[in-house]
């Protein structure tokens, strides 16, 4: 169980949550929500004990999996297998039976021999306690349906994309937590940023199920409101207006018609509380006329007074960011070209010979399986990495914008003000203080450090930086993660809107069709088709 008593959290001197004790139980199935910078992240972060709360006290009596939206996943030399399989301790002690088998085969001393078998027998003995070898198949069911195949898992980290990675960190989480204590059943409580980010369909689906079936308690933040109605059977709200939280203890679509039902009654409410309040007014300015009923009249203003101070505080919309890509420096007929780019990781080769020209205005899709070079190609096309064969060619009056899925683009130990800054050292300060505003950062948050910011509003920092340049080319990977509906609905209209070459990588449908793609590039081949509706499918896949 956690449980959180007079719990107040902030971001510099605003309140994200104010004096407010929640508990988390065996069964509870919560879906937090809220729009970006409400303080979802935060208040995660703050009851896995990753963070310190302004004020109150969080007590946690059951182990806890903690799925950070930016993973921190340790010894990048180490395997995914193992990884996965430390969350259980079972990757030291099968390494070290490894040793005491070598051991016994290579030593020629008796006695040194026994001491081995001895030895090889306590940690086989140790292995079996922990599940053993059931343990191991479990760990690959998971992986497996998570979209980790075999090979991915030989593979160390440093070698894996940074949507494999973080199906590695998942795996890892939930493999501790099917770990099954007394009665069969687990008492791991699970804390999930967006889980569902880099996850084809097929993947997403199996984990609702796990979510679904998982009886230790679980917290998830979702914008994946299919993932929210089919699992959660409670709902926390985070107002971020208010700064308070609204618990709700029903699913996710009686909890819409509640909420529906309860902003309709505080509107009825204080329209009738306006009427009678203002017929209470009037009336008594007509009675402060006449000396002998000046206090009457008093009375009854103060009788209106208390009738609108005794309203529920009426709810505001939240606000949204304005999105607008920037408008395109002039350039060539083709601004960009790519001549046999090949990567490789170690012996593994992520992809070889892909050509691309990307003309003026044109809309190009990258699509592959997870772990084809996706990101990989974006990154080599914007010159973060080199290739290991083939050239980036610039063509005339070329203006790069990169928009990277992990946020690298961004100066995590930066603030705010610094990032947008440094994306446009030559624009006039007042003209980016004025965009930072369109994009909901403005005060003392823009002195906040990039590295604190919710994975939205990284997400929003980092496409402000974007419109502030005046690039021809956008290279796009996820553009739409962690964003809220509203948030996402606005980075699609921008896109629909951009007049710009774009090249995207995505998982999200809406986004390709809001792009209106001409060409498909697919990898790992490097093959190009002419766009039809019949890659949609395949967007999800990928």
């Amino acid at each position: 169980m956690i449980t959180a008593i007079d719990l107040e959290l902030r971001a510099g001197s605003r309140i994200l949550l104010s004096e407010t004790t929640l508990r988390v139980q065996p069964g509870d199935r919560i879906g937090l929500v809220g729009r970006n910078g409400a303080g979802k992240t935060t208040s995660l972060k703050v009851l896995a004990g990753e963070g310190q709360p302004y004020a109150g006290a969080v007590r946690r009596t059951s182990e806890v999996g903690y799925l950070p939206q930016d993973p921190r996943e340790g010894d990048l030399s180490v395997t995914a297998k193992d990884r996965v399989l430390s969350a259980r301790g079972l990757d030291q002690l099968l390494r070290d039976m490894e040793k005491a088998q070598s051991a016994m085969s290579e030593l020629v001393d008796d006695k040194a021999r026994e001491a081995a078998v001895v030895k090889y027998g306590r940690l086989e003995e140790r292995f079996a306690a922990l599940g053993g070898y059931a343990a191991e198949s479990e760990a690959a069911r998971i992986c497996s349906n998570l979209g980790l195949a075999d090979r991915v898992l030989a593979q160390p980290l440093r070698t894996l994309s940074g949507g494999q990675r973080r199906r590695v960190e998942l795996s890892r989480i939930l493999f501790a937590a099917s770990d099954a204590g007394a009665g069969g059943k687990s008492s791991t409580i699970l804390l999930l940023d967006e889980p569902t980010n880099h996850l084809d369909a097929d993947s997403i689906t199996w984990l609702r199920n796990f979510l679904k079936s998982h009886d230790g308690g679980l917290v998830v933040i979702s914008h994946d409101v299919e993932l929210l109605d089919a699992v959660v059977n409670k709902v926390w709200f985070l107002d971020a207006n208010r700064g308070e939280l609204d618990l709700y203890n029903m699913g996710w679509k009686k909890y819409l018609e509640a909420r529906a039902t309860d902003e309709k009654r505080r509107r009825r409410e204080r329209a009738n509380a306006e009427k009678k309040a203002g017929a209470l007014m009037a009336q008594a300015d007509k009675m402060r006329a006449k000396a002998t009923k000046a206090v009457a009249a008093q009375n009854m203003a103060k009788r209106a007074e208390k009738l609108l101070a005794g309203l529920e505080q009426e709810r505001q919309a939240d606000k949204v960011a304005r999105i607008k890509f920037p408008d395109p420096a002039p350039c060539g007929r083709t601004p960009l070209t790519a001549e046999g780019l090949s990567k490789s990781y170690g012996s593994l080769e992520v992809f070889t010979g892909v050509d691309l020209a990307i003309d003026r205005g044109s809309k190009v899709v990258v699509l592959g399986l997870n772990g084809a070079g996706k990101t990989t190609l974006l990154r080599l096309l914007g010159g973060m990495e080199p290739a290991d064969a083939g050239t980036v060619l610039p063509g005339h009056g070329l203006r790069l914008g990169y928009y990277a899925q992990e946020h690298e683009t961004l100066d995590h130990e930066a603030s705010v003000w610094q990032n947008i800054r440094h994306a446009a050292p030559d624009t006039p300060e007042q003209q980016l203080r004025t965009l930072l505003g369109t994009f909901l950062f403005s005060g003392e948050q823009l002195d906040q450090q990039a590295g604190t910011l919710s994975g939205g509003e990284k997400t929003r920092l980092a496409l402000a930086g974007l419109v502030s340049s005046a690039a021809n080319v956008l290279l796009l990977d996820e553009p739409t993660n962690n964003l809220d509906p509203a948030s996402r609905e606005q980075v699609l209209d921008a896109l629909r809107r951009y007049s710009g070459a774009v090249v995207l990588v995505t998982h999200d449908p809406g986004a390709v069709e809001a792009l209106e793609p001409e060409r498909v590039i697919l990898l790992p081949d490097g093959t190009e088709d002419h766009w039809s509706a019949d890659y949609l499918e395949l967007v999800q896949l990928a």
